[in-house]
């Protein structure tokens, strides 16, 4: 199996929300606090900072299905089309915190998760096709990771400070969850939980923060590949490439020191040849 390559060297302080876009055939992700929109062009082998915000941090964001990037600012969404210099806005949420990674469901609905404030924890809401909001998910400790199985019957949520990934009856008609259950009790293991994503072979992969890896689970919960990185904060996973036989991966430099968090924090990595490929992810259909 091949090693993680660094294919951007950003020194992101929280790199996050990895999608390969297939019309751009590029790889986007953000740094969280500082507002950017990265991309990476395999082919050139380049990236850029695509779009950055004038001070609000973008949390999360999806792909809408025209193409252009619905972004999740704090209380607002906005949409931005690749190449232009503005976004628009799109809806306001309620919600007193950022956003922190968000998730298209496949009729074009979007979860998204809040940050925990001084004084409460964090949600999870569904914004509707008709822009509508929905309380999903009330007092999370840093909603992070979804996903859903491959027959769409089950959600998959992770719940980053409670070490754990639970898994939910997901009623596509209208987006509903219900039958909460522990799919994976991570208290015991190196590291919290963090972003997601499911491959075509229905494992979920899973970043680690403060782990320094990422794992590869079966739908029973067996834990049957570890891929490390060098850096300890790695935030998320996707897949990406035309056939979707990349792998690639944010992490983090929340401290701005290397020499303890890894040689890579804060950069980008792949790795080419994981024995497995992905699927495209859902788009939203908000805007």
């Amino acid at each position: 199996m091949a090693h993680p390559e660094r294919v951007a060297d950003t020194h992101a302080h929280t790199g996050e929300g990895p999608l390969w876009h297939p019309d751009e055939e590029r790889l986007y992700w953000v740094d969280i606090p500082a507002g950017r929109l990265f991309e990476y062009d395999p082919v050139a082998d380049e990236y850029t900072v695509a779009y950055e915000t004038d001070g609000a941090p973008i949390g999360g964001y999806t792909i809408e299905s025209d193409g252009a990037l619905l972004l999740f600012t704090q209380r607002r969404v906005e949409r931005f089309v690749p190449g232009d210099d503005e976004a628009s806005l799109v809806a306001e949420i309620d919600a007193d915190t950022r956003f922190n990674d968000v998730f298209a469901d496949p009729e074009g609905r979007v979860f998204c998760g809040t940050m925990p404030g001084e004084d409460h924890l964090g949600d999870l809401y569904r914004l509707d096709t008709d822009g509508s909001v929905s309380l999903v998910i009330e007092d999370v400790d840093i909603p992070n990771g979804m996903g859903f199985s491959s027959d769409l019957a089950t959600f998959y949520f992770t719940e980053s400070e409670a070490h754990r990934i639970y898994a939910f009856d997901y009623d596509r008609a209208t987006g509903g969850v219900s039958n909460k259950r522990t799919f994976l009790d991570l208290a015991g293991e190196d590291g919290v939980p963090d972003g997601m994503t499911v491959d075509a072979d229905d494992h979920i992969w899973s970043a680690r923060w403060n782990g320094g890896k990422v794992v590869r689970y079966a739908p029973t919960g067996e834990a049957v590949t570890e891929l490390d990185l060098p850096a300890r904060k790695v935030s998320s996973v996707t897949f990406g490439g035309p056939e979707y036989t990349d792998l690639y991966l944010t992490t983090a430099l929340t401290d701005g020191d290397r020499a303890t968090e890894g040689d890579g924090a804060g950069a980008l990595f792949r790795i080419s040849d994981v024995g497995v490929s992905g699927v495209p992810e859902f788009r939203s259909d908000i805007a």
